[in-house]
């Protein structure tokens, strides 16, 4: 089982310094990810509709440091070795494909292939206003960039005719060292398990309960071979804060495991940088240390 740590680019890891030290902690502790939220910018007023909570709202108020994926991944992979570097997830709709695709290729080729690229459709309209981009298409923009940035990196010479992004005889470079940047698909809906399967290396339901899961994962698993997949291949991560408690954290992940899961990525408990690195390293020991033996 791997483990990650989810929105650790928020408050005062936005920052150079307490970003570093997090990632060092993180990587010293046994974690494989570490997983960024991705907002370009959050109105004051939204009447778009959180589909993570039972009021539909967000739980914090007000302007929050929450740094861009790519740059702090570039950042804190020059800090660290091993540790690689997930963006949980990034609207994909709102970025233009071709530029994405430099900038993700970039951070991969520099962090030694250390990053995982989730992507999502994303739920706040008015920041897809501010941003240019039109909120109406996004799902079908999320599928036709995913095949363009894959295009532009698998070939020295890209050709891609899309309804949305085109070119022709397009050299990218660097691209990527392994060939292609993965690909991880995030959403607990219908959608994004059937997108998963036709897309993605990888599948992030984040919100689902074990109870959930099973039928994500078989939707995902159909779609996936209906596209002449492997569902086998396409890696699948959760998260699940209940693994905090050391006394209930190896049968949580005994469950995950049974029901194909390879990732568990936790919430951090404070965002004080101390505190938490001193979390962090008491996870490590009384749960990744059991993990891995």
């Amino acid at each position: 089982m791997k483990f990650g740590l989810w929105y650790a680019a928020v408050g005062p890891m936005a920052f150079p310094k307490p970003a570093v030290a997090l990632a060092r902690a993180a990587e010293t502790a046994g974690f494989e990810s570490l997983w960024t939220g991705d907002h370009v910018i959050l109105p004051a007023r939204y009447e778009s509709v959180y589909p993570y909570s039972t009021n539909g709202r967000m739980a914090a108020e007000g302007p929050i440091p929450m740094a861009e994926p790519l740059v702090w991944a570039a950042h804190v992979s020059a800090a660290t070795k091993a540790i690689k570097f997930g963006t949980g997830v990034l609207v994909l709709p709102q970025r233009e494909p071709v530029l994405l695709a430099k900038q993700a290729a970039s951070v991969a080729t520099l962090s030694d292939d250390r990053l995982l690229l989730g992507v999502g459709a994303g739920w706040l309209a008015e920041e897809f206003a501010a941003l240019g981009a039109d909120f109406a298409t996004r799902g079908r923009r999320v599928d036709e960039y995913i095949a363009a940035m894959r295009t532009l990196w698998a070939k020295d010479q890209a050709d891609f005719e899309g309804a949305f992004t085109s070119f022709s005889g397009a050299q990218l470079c660097p691209r990527p060292p392994s060939g292609s940047v993965p690909i991880i698909v995030g959403g607990e809906s219908p959608a994004a398990a059937r997108r998963a399967g036709r897309l993605g290396d990888g599948f992030f339901p984040a919100k689902t309960s074990p109870e959930q899961l099973p039928g994500l994962r078989d939707l995902m698993a159909r779609s996936a071979e209906s596209s002449g997949r492997d569902a086998d291949a396409i890696e699948i991560s959760v998260n699940d804060n209940s693994l905090w408690d050391p006394a209930v954290a190896l049968d949580a992940i005994a469950t995950w495991a049974g029901l194909g899961v390879q990732r568990i990525i936790i919430n951090p408990r404070t965002f004080d940088v101390g505190e938490l690195a001193e979390q962090l390293d008491r996870f490590g020991s009384e749960v990744i240390s059991h993990v891995h033996g």
